[in-house]
């Protein structure tokens, strides 16, 4: 080998998957490039010099002295097939043969025998070396080759370190593969389209399914297939008068769907699948403030908030999305689907059955599956065989019930229900340790020492629910406080009734208090030395196989993400200054503050345990305090900070999945945008459209059932956090004055953590991760305890008892198994709710024992522990 020719390698793959590769090296330089390899596009370009060269296996080394090029497919696992071209002849349908002699010794290639086949006649002229050859590996500890493959310093194919990703993402790339195809934009605008439309319409009725990501990324893949069979397989060029684009080949059909189209596609989808939280202010204002923003302002609205959000992604992509460390749990379960998908006709060595045939089988059975619990006894979904003996015992139902008790019966047969918080087949083990353990302690714990001494007055309520309450023990009545022109009547508040929260309600509150400056010191303490270095550019970890790879491809300066963030702020600004909604500029200043404050801490947290960390109470109550009495400004400016915040976490998930992916990350970055501007415009013309042809909508008897639940809570809150107001709920001297002490229990906590490992670095407490643990439980409210209950059981099946004990069968059918779990049950829903809910207004039921048990108890009915006096309250 001379130092011109440098080492290379042939991949043979199958949809992405890494099975076998040959080192080869040419003999001599005197003519031909150098090979180039294709790996997971399921097709494989080789280009062989014309000198000789040697095919290297474990037992010897192939001579090769006939000059050929060609295409093969399929790969090169005992032969390969393609097209032979000599110097006088051309063939097609070529196969390369080489027999090594099963009678042989190891490390001998005495008795092989190769030929070349074509459809005409046979070569022979490929001579076989007997000597051991073992392939030239780079000088360097890891070095890219040929821009698909990256080798170590021990000669094996590098991956990541972490064994989740190991399992579910491909370690390798193929460059060459188109990814920003007219296919992709098509179908892609098509979902987008689709999406926003059914969800908005969806958001706006009860009950209603959801369009969820995972529905549209299974739609996409059989849409992508039949346009690359019907599209004209041709090319066009662009004349080179045209600036940016001329000289460039387009073509409507570059070959078959892959999978780099089919994420661009779920980004664009995945983009447009949930209604903006900023449109629940503009259907408030104008159905309860009688106040009509406009579609102006509301375009401005949702573009601003929704862009911010992806600009401030983008800008900590390098914290974020870089690092292996973060592996973002919730990908991991679509990249092993999408692989999954793009491989249906790999070969399974040894027998067994494929992740595709796996699919193809367990999907369907968890949609027919979900007509049991969803239908035939919907008793499963609320299963407790305790509450179900004693329906009557209040402290039983309370403990073990699954509608609004604790949960502590553990046991549940819906999938929606266990997965509720997040599948329990993606989220780390580790994580759901923590996760459990916080629960436990919150709610198992403190929640019924508080319940039932009558803390806070919360005997008297039932012990979980999501709404505030009077003395009376009733449901709180928000237009007795009112005046006609929407401000607080105090007098009326006073004679009325405090606000009152149930015990699971108050804990929330206490628990979110306390996470507010807990995650900020434990993310300066543990992560602030690597958040500076990257402020500075500087790695603060090796680089993996995938961010390697990833170097091929040019990445979006931070400049232009940077720009799209001022430019949209501005629009945010001239939105609220041209439009009196009686909010000031440094209020919007102080909304977009707590997501930039906020972003890097929350993420950590959602990208190492797929809990997303909310800033939903911090958005809520510093308004409130800060701009008493002014409910529009208030729900404005809690918008800009969960809206913003939302929508950074979502993009960011979206690039670490292009990352993964090997996506270039300019496509990425185009597709996020102009996604983005298609679902708001599509979101508020059906908005738009729905309430000009709709008579009484968003009214509690709406005949359509477009009663408009999400904004009937949202408009409740605004009552509470903008005219009541924080003050009278956590100022000195009121029922939950104390709460406000947990922002400085927050705070300390993780210092003790903190320090221990430091001077103990082996010590267990190494593992505790406070944010986590507090982070937790925010799904309550609505969420209950049996989501948390049976989801780490299945847990600790899967995550600690499958894994440890059968890695092999974890690694290869865990991730896909939940992708299956999800998006059959998920096709269940829409199913049943289109053919049992939706005719006759929902009352398409079976009247039986299975489906009523469980709604004659105590449980179901929220019986509180403590009476209440209807006349004089508590």
């Amino acid at each position: 080998t001379t130092s011109t020719a440098p080492p290379f390698a042939f991949d043979v793959g199958t949809g992405g998957q890494h099975y076998e590769s040959y080192g080869m090296t040419p003999l001599s330089t005197s003519a031909g490039p150098p090979m180039s390899t294709v790996t997971g596009s399921r097709e494989h370009h080789v280009s062989l010099p014309t000198a000789t060269s040697r095919i290297s296996s474990e037992y010897g080394a192939y001579t090769m002295s006939a000059p050929m090029t060609g295409d093969t497919h399929g790969g090169m696992s005992g032969m390969t097939s393609g097209a032979y071209s000599s110097r006088d002849r051309s063939f097609d349908d070529t196969e390369l043969r080489y027999r090594p002699d099963s009678k042989r010794t190891k490390g001998s290639s005495s008795g092989d025998s190769a030929e070349i086949r074509t459809g005409r006649e046979s070569k022979t002229d490929l001579s076989i070396s007997n000597a051991p050859y073992t392939p030239t590996l780079p000088s360097t500890p890891s070095t890219r080759i040929g821009g698909q493959i990256v080798y170590n310093d021990e000669g094996e194919m590098e991956d990541s370190p972490y064994p989740e990703v190991r399992a579910s993402v491909s370690n390798t790339d193929d460059p060459d593969m188109p990814a920003l195809t007219f296919r992709a934009w098509f179908v892609g605008i098509l979902l987008c389209i689709v999406g926003a439309a059914l969800n908005m319409f969806f958001s706006l009725r009860y009950p209603a399914p959801y369009v969820s990501p995972l529905i549209l990324l299974l739609l996409a893949f059989p849409v992508g297939k039949t346009l690359a069979y019907i599209l004209p397989i041709r090319s066009w060029l662009i004349p080179s008068k045209i600036p940016l684009i001329g000289g460039s080949e387009v073509s409507f059909n570059p070959g078959p769907f892959n999978i780099k189209e089919h994420v661009l596609v779920y980004i664009m989808a995945n983009v447009a699948i949930n209604p903006p939280y900023a449109m629940n202010i503009v259907i408030v204002t104008d159905k309860k403030y009688n106040y009509p923003l406009g579609v102006g302002f509301t375009f401005l609205l949702l573009l601003a908030t929704q862009v911010t959000g992806f600009a401030l992604a983008g800008i900590c992509r390098r914290f974020l999305v870089w690092p292996a460390s973060l592996i973002w749990p919730a990908n991991l379960v679509t990249c092993t689907l999408l692989n999954t998908l793009h491989a249906e006709d790999e070969e399974v060595e040894g027998g067994g059955i494929s992740r595709y045939r796996f699919f193809i089988y367990a999907a369907p059975l968890a949609l027919l599956y979900y007509f049991i619990p969803g239908f035939l006894f919907t008793g499963l979904s609320y299963f407790s065989f305790i509450c179900w003996i004693r329906p009557n015992n209040i402290v039983l139902n309370q403990l073990f019930g699954s509608y609004s008790g604790l949960g502590m019966s553990v046991l549940n047969f819906d999938w929606n229900q266990i997965a509720y918080i997040g599948s329990p087949l993606m989220i780390p083990w580790w994580a759901q340790v923590h996760i459990f353990t916080g629960f436990v302690f919150f709610y198992w714990v403190l929640v019924p020492i508080i319940y039932y001494n009558d803390v806070w007055k919360t005997g008297h309520l039932p012990i979980a629910s999501n709404v505030g309450w009077d003395k009376f023990g009733n449901r709180y009545e928000i237009d007795r406080i009112i005046t006609p022109d929407m401000t607080l009547n105090v007098t009326a508040y006073e004679e009325y009734s405090p606000l009152y929260l149930s015990a699971n309600y108050a804990m929330t509150y206490l628990i979110a208090f306390t996470l507010s400056t807990a995650i900020l010191v434990h993310t300066l303490l543990y992560h602030g030395r690597s958040m500076w270095n990257g402020f500075r550019k500087i790695k603060n970890e090796d680089e993996d196989v995938h961010a390697k790879l990833m170097r091929h491809y040019p990445e979006v300066p931070d400049w232009w993400y940077g720009a799209v963030f001022v430019v949209f702020f501005v629009f945010s600004i001239g939105a609220v200054v041209m439009k009196n909604v009686d909010t000031p500029i440094w209020g919007l200043i102080l909304a977009v503050l707590l997501p930039i404050i906020y972003v890097i801490p929350s993420a950590y947290v959602y990208a190492m345990t797929g809990q997303p960390v909310g800033i939903n109470l911090l958005a809520e109550t510093i308004p409130g305090a800060l701009l008493p009495n002014r409910p529009i400004a208030n729900m404005i400016l809690k918008c800009y900070s969960v809206q913003t915040m939302q929508t950074a976490l979502a993009f960011t998930q979206d690039l670490k999945l292009g990352h993964y992916m090997k996506v270039p990350p300019r496509a990425t970055f185009i597709v996020q945008g102009i996604a983005t501007i298609i679902s708001i415009v599509v979101q508020v013309g059906v908005k738009q459209w729905l309430f000009s042809v709709v008579p009484d909508i968003c009214t509690d008897d709406q005949p359509s059932h477009l009663i408009c639940p999400n904004n009937q809570v949202f408009y409740a809150a605004s009552i509470i956090w903008g005219l009541i107001g924080p003050i009278r709920q956590f100022g000195k001297g009121q029922l939950y004055y104390v709460q406000i002490y947990a922002v400085i229990i927050g705070a300390i906590l993780p210092i003790p953590f903190w320090w221990w490992q430091r001077k103990h670095p082996k010590s267990v407490l190494r593992y505790v991760n406070v944010p986590v643990m507090l982070n937790g439980p925010a799904f309550i409210p609505p969420a209950t305890g049996i989501n948390y209950s049976s989801w780490f059981a299945v847990g600790f099946v899967f995550q600690y008892l499958i894994r440890t004990r059968n890695f092999r069968w974890w690694s290869k059918f865990n991730y896909i198994l939940s992708a299956s779990l999800d998006s059959g049950t998920i096709f269940g829903v829409v199913f049943v709710f289109l053919t049992l809910q939706l005719p006759k207004d929902g009352t398409l039921s079976l009247n039986w024992w299975g489906n009523t048990v469980w709604m004659n108890t105590a449980d179901a009915a929220g019986t509180p522990y403590l009476p209440t006096d209807p006349n004089t309250g508590f």
